[in-house]
């Protein structure tokens, strides 16, 4: 049985044996307990994460009976009777049950979307080299499991850039609060919201990518589409186990509808693919529907750390100085944990930035803005180790030095796809233009800013 906290994380007490690894690596302390006893999780400070699910070790053994049988748990993870390997004490709720229930409703529309780092991890679970790069296949999986129009997340990461780009320019050029944070990583921002409220102003307006995709899908997507946008079930492939968190959130609403209405992280994705039959590693690749699809490399970094300030400083410095960017390789933002400072010269304006990679490096930062003592223009937060790519949400590895081999390998795997791009920048890709021609007007218009835009606030024990 779960934990009595509410939330998407939990630890099972039955099968947890205490020894606190995943309260080595919770980056807001959430995990409480003793050595040798089942650990709980205080859901005030919990960020939602999925560090635990991911290093957690104890699991169910078949030499063992527990009060709670297999098939009840799995009932309670919301997992397949069908699903053959361990049980570990951490666990996420899943979204499985919600997702084939919209599949088997012919009255119901479904759109997928795909988020950068799903490509470069789903084969693991299907014995395919670490960090295997698997678009087409990915694609041919969701159109054989029945969605109806499978989109992707790197186009509203694109679109992203496009109102954050903008954003950063106007808060600089024109005064605002400075420095602005990124506000992809819905973790990073429960964090801000829960332990740092007096600086929600820094926080970028903007909806992450994830929840940028689900807005349209319900607006143009359904003019596109001749749908009625209540028959639209929108669904979000995601390495992340706060992006469940983050999709229920009840300002992710501009749609008139909820943006997003269920997420799956790889690891359901993959046993929905086991579930059904289907031969993953034998599929012929297929391709994204259009037109919310096609993106830049730009889009593509999204998922390794500093990726989303590589692609901001390159539309930033064109919207500023009206020219070429001189080499659109920023390398001091590429690396691992840990804080990279940097200067970017646009024109005659100096851009100063920082990206932080887990989210514990973050706090002596904050610290310095409080006391205003911070000297710098943008602020990249991944909360995981090393971006997206090491998501809670992503395949779990049962050795320590594979996650190593996994991290390496997927972000190897991402450059080199971003490499294959013919578009390197948000700005340049042509389907983003047409979606601002067609139907939102310029970045930061009236239309565009009530869609992509959103509000964050102070929460409160138990919010």
């Amino acid at each position: 049985m779960a934990d009595k906290n509410q939330g998407n994380i939990k630890i099972d007490i039955e099968l947890c044996t205490g020894c606190r690894r995943c309260a080595e690596v919770c980056p807001v302390d959430a995990i409480e307990g003793n050595d040798g006893s089942s650990q709980s999780i205080n859901i005030d400070k919990c960020v939602m994460c999925g560090q635990c699910i991911q290093i957690c070790s104890a699991y169910a053994s078949v030499f063992e009976e527990y009060p709670t049988s297999r098939e009840k748990k799995l009932l309670e993870r919301n997992l397949p009777e069908t699903l053959t390997e361990p049980l570990f004490a951490a666990y996420s709720i899943g979204d499985l049950p919600k997702v084939k229930e919209a599949l088997a409703n012919s009255a119901k529309f479904t759109m997928v979307q795909c988020a950068p780092a799903v490509r470069v991890s789903i084969a693991e679970e299907f014995g395919m080299p670490l960090g295997s790069l698997v678009p087409g296949k990915l694609a041919a999986a969701l159109r054989q499991l029945g969605f109806n129009k499978i989109y992707d997340t790197n186009f509203a990461a694109d679109l992203t850039i496009m109102e954050e780009g903008s954003e950063l320019v106007q808060r600089i050029t024109e005064g605002g609060t400075l420095p602005m944070f990124t506000s992809c990583c819905p973790a990073w921002v429960k964090f801000v919201e829960r332990e740092y409220p007096e600086l929600i102003p820094h926080l970028s307006s903007c909806k992450s990518p994830q929840q940028m995709a689900g807005t349209m899908f319900k607006t143009y997507g359904a003019e596109k589409d001749s749908i009625e946008p209540e028959n639209i079930f929108s669904i979000a492939i995601m390495p992340c186990t706060c992006k469940k968190f983050e999709a229920e959130r009840p300002e992710m609403n501009t749609s008139g509808y909820q943006d997003v209405d269920a997420v799956l992280t790889v690891r359901e994705l993959a046993y929905l693919i086991k579930e059904v039959g289907i031969d993953f590693n034998s599929l012929l690749e297929s391709s994204f529907d259009k037109p919310l699809s096609m993106y830049s490399g730009a889009g593509h970094l999204f998922c390794a750390t500093g990726g989303v300030m590589e692609a901001a400083i390159r539309t930033a410095y064109e919207m500023i100085t009206e020219e070429p960017i001189s080499d659109v390789n920023i390398q001091y933002v590429r690396g691992g944990q840990g804080i990279r400072r940097g200067v970017v010269k646009a024109g005659d304006l100096k851009v100063k930035t920082v990206v932080v990679s887990g989210l514990k490096n973050v706090v002596p930062i904050l610290e310095e803005i409080k006391q205003g003592d911070a000297d710098f223009h943008f602020m990249e937060v991944m909360t995981c180790p090393v971006g997206c790519v090491s998501g809670g949400g992503q395949p779990k590895m049962l050795l320590p030095k594979d996650n190593d081999i996994s991290f390496k390998n997927r972000i190897s795997s991402t450059y080199r796809h971003y490499e294959d791009q013919i578009y390197r920048k948000s700005h340049e890709n042509p389907e983003i233009k047409a979606i601002y021609q067609k139907f939102l007007g310029e970045p930061l218009g009236q239309k565009s800013h009530h869609l992509l835009h959103t509000e964050y606030t102070p929460r409160r024990e138990g919010k």
